[in-house]
């Protein structure tokens, strides 16, 4: 990661601030307010109560994460369509032994930069470790997101999701009485934390991938407390364990939709140990912001992508814009009716996010919902393209129901008469070089 960063400074893309800012809301109200206006990954060089620096929103950008493994911007569905290709294949070594240069300390939760992010947060919590556990009767690795509050210096508490692998990896441990090993990574290799959000089958090796994605074997280490090989250029790693049929109050949290969560009984990991680089930086995710929500966003898009490109024809990209709930599929129309089918195939093939589907012809800009709306607005009429499934649910966690029902919208023209709807040109007007005119930028 940290590769990555000193490649954005010397880009000129890495904000830097060296006055002291409070891990409590501070923080997180810079990062907010900067990516709004800037974008940019932060690096804040003195965080009140903790010596490491914090570095916020380096994955905050879809050209900065087509960027780590070398693609466009706009090949991301693509592109993950063949990790699975790549989970199935075998032909290179995927990790080796570390051999040395790297210097690692032992270090407590507390040394850490303890962060509150929203104003009802119960606590700090820690948003970008990434889990890595292995399937208790395969061994086969995951790499999973998954937030946990600080309790103390031996227990944080973490929300598992529903049918998250992690989560079924903790289940199926605890059945037999057992503890789930794991490691919380911060601050791993890039592609790693890209595997992370992929969705991959149940049976691939996710470590397998990142190494994969990068091109290269990555050097692991062995952990001091459980029985886990880490990527050894991790900036910080938390060994630990879940502990089995225990379950404490944790929340509320300010997540990525916006809200509040609750509090609720969420798994309880048991610390053990802590390693860090001993010139650590960490990593920082403020929940809802661009790099949380861009790689859910990504990792829906490109399944959807595969599983509706497998049944139909003319599907060209999908996105999900301006949030994850709403899917935007971009197609070449091959039939009267094809949009219509795009939209139920996408329904069927994502049972959780789908709520919302737009379907648009190839010259839309799925990645501009003014564009998108301007052909919802000019290309669909509402009483006749415009697709509502009543009483079917979406949204995992929604205990009233309100994200219940499917809203379609097939906003491609007319097939019959497409040749009616042109979009107009002006010539010049995207290569105007306005400087010569106006003599500013």
């Amino acid at each position: 990661m940290r590769a990555y960063m000193e490649k954005l400074r010397a880009r000129g893309e890495l904000l830097e601030v060296h006055r002291p800012v409070h891990p409590k809301h501070e923080l997180a109200a810079v990062t907010d307010a900067a990516h709004r206006r800037w974008g940019k990954p932060i690096l804040f060089h003195n965080v009140i109560g903790s010596k490491l620096p914090v570095l916020t929103n380096i994955y905050g950008s879809r050209e900065r994460l087509a960027d780590i493994i070398g693609i466009g911007a706009a090949d991301f569905c693509k592109q993950w369509n063949n990790l699975a290709t790549i989970a199935g294949s075998r032909d290179m070594p995927t990790t080796i032994p570390a051999q040395g240069g790297i210097e690692y300390v032992n270090c407590k939760l507390s040394d850490l930069p303890l962060l509150t992010y929203s104003e009802r947060d119960a606590a700090p919590y820690f948003t970008s470790a990434m889990f890595l556990a292995k399937e208790p009767d395969t061994g086969v690795q995951n790499l999973s997101f998954h937030r946990s509050m600080f309790v103390s210096d031996t227990e944080l508490r973490c929300r598992l999701a529903p049918r998250h692998h992690l989560t079924m990896y903790h289940e199926k441990a605890e059945q037999r009485g057992e503890y789930l090993e794991a490691a919380m990574l911060i601050g791993p290799p890039p592609t790693s934390f890209l595997t992370a959000a992929a969705p991959l089958p149940y049976d691939a090796d996710e470590m397998e991938v990142a190494a994969k994605l990068l091109g290269a074997p990555i050097p692991m280490r062995r952990c001091e407390h459980v029985d886990l090989m880490v990527p050894a250029t991790t900036e910080i790693v938390i060994e630990g364990r879940f502990l089995p049929n225990e379950r404490r109050d944790e929340g509320p949290f300010g997540e990525f939709m916006g809200y509040y969560t609750p509090v609720v009984q969420s798994a309880v990991f048991e610390v053990l140990g802590v390693t860090c680089r001993k010139d650590a930086v960490f990593h920082s995710i403020l929940c809802g912001s661009a790099e949380e929500v861009l790689t859910l966003e990504l990792s829906v898009a490109a399944n959807i992508y595969q599983r509706i490109n497998a049944v139909l024809p003319g599907i060209i990209d999908v996105t999900c814009q301006p949030f994850v709930l709403h899917t935007v599929v971009k197609i070449k129309q091959q039939y009267e009716g094809h949009g219509r089918q795009v939209l139920l195939a996408v329904f069927g093939a994502e049972p959780t996010w789908a709520k919302a589907c737009t379907v648009v012809d190839e010259d839309v800009d799925i990645y501009s919902m003014d564009d998108v709306t301007w052909a919802v607005l000019t290309r669909s009429r509402p009483d006749r393209d415009v697709l509502i499934i009543p009483d079917t649910p979406s949204f995992y966690r929604d205990p009233h129901k309100e994200h219940w029902g499917r809203l379609g919208i097939d906003a491609t023209v007319p097939f019959a008469r497409r040749h009616e709807y042109e979009r107009k040109k002006i010539p010049g007007a995207n290569s105007v070089n306005l400087t010569e005119y106006f003599g500013q930028a």
